[in-house]
């Protein structure tokens, strides 16, 4: 099971535990937000939402009014078939696969997206190719080998647990397919993809509430993968989600890499 932000769907033993979406959103949305607004996102704008969240498509969804347009695309069909109104589009699509859904954007953005992606080339070439002239393209993902640890301040029992069951993660994550050392080649792939005025920036949470819900809620949804694999075994998950209930520990998330740009 990959993490992607609209890939959870809690059981019914976890419907009082924050979704993954959920936590990642708590503790991310600040930043991307801060870029959307640096960027000059307003009344107007045309916006392609990468496999967004809720959380980001309703924000964009005010910020460019009813004269604007926000296309949210996402392989789930799922999800692509539920409610939406103006000025959001919902959308089933592959970016890795498929052609852009429309150009002349002002603003196409991608968090913890491209990660996951087997043809992350072809997907950036996709989305640059959607920007109008002057568009501004805006990638996000986690770099899970800058800072591999969950516990960097590894002093007792519990850190060492915590930072085991995210090597079994790292683990996991790259026999499926994930790039985990994406983040940082963002900038040049931007460059190497055209694009101008290219600048990046990291954010890199150390300890606090969101960080222990984006933990939880990161091995609740691999648990069962965790396990198949030989990476953990069900008594390791169960002390290390206890560990983290008792508020206590300082918990890092990985940083998450956000680049932009602009087309010529």
């Amino acid at each position: 099971m990959t993490l992607t932000e609209n890939s959870y769907r809690p059981d019914s033993r976890q419907s009082r535990v924050v979704s993954f979406s959920d936590a990642f959103a708590a503790l991310f949305d600040p930043t991307t937000l801060r870029h959307f607004e640096a960027l000059g996102v307003g009344p107007g704008w045309r916006c392609w939402e990468v496999a967004g969240g809720s959380s980001v498509e309703s924000w964009l969804a005010k910020k460019v009014g009813p004269t604007g347009k926000v296309v949210v695309t996402d392989t789930d069909s799922s999800w692509a078939s539920g409610p939406s109104r103006s000025p959001v589009e919902r959308r089933v699509h592959d970016v890795g696969a498929q052609d852009p859904p429309g150009e002349g954007f002002d603003l196409v953005h991608a968090r913890l997206a491209l990660v996951h992606v087997p043809e992350r080339e072809r997907a950036l070439r996709s989305m640059v190719k959607a920007l109008r002239p002057g568009g501004r393209l805006l990638v996000e993902d986690t770099d899970l080998t800058l800072q591999p640890l969950t516990c960097p301040d590894e002093y007792g029992p519990e850190q060492q647990l915590a930072n085991r069951m995210r090597h079994g993660l790292r683990r996991l994550l790259a026999g499926q397919g994930a790039d985990l050392a994406h983040g940082r080649r963002l900038p040049r792939l931007l460059r190497e993809s055209g694009l101008v005025r290219v600048e990046a920036d990291a954010y890199f949470p150390v300890s606090s509430p969101a960080c222990a819900a984006l933990e939880a809620a990161t091995i609740r949804q691999v648990r069962g993968d965790l396990v198949a694999g030989n990476f953990a075994t069900d008594q390791d998950v169960e002390q290390h989600l206890t560990n983290i209930a008792s508020g206590t520990m300082d918990l890092a998330a990985a940083p998450m890499i956000s680049a932009w740009g602009r087309k010529p």
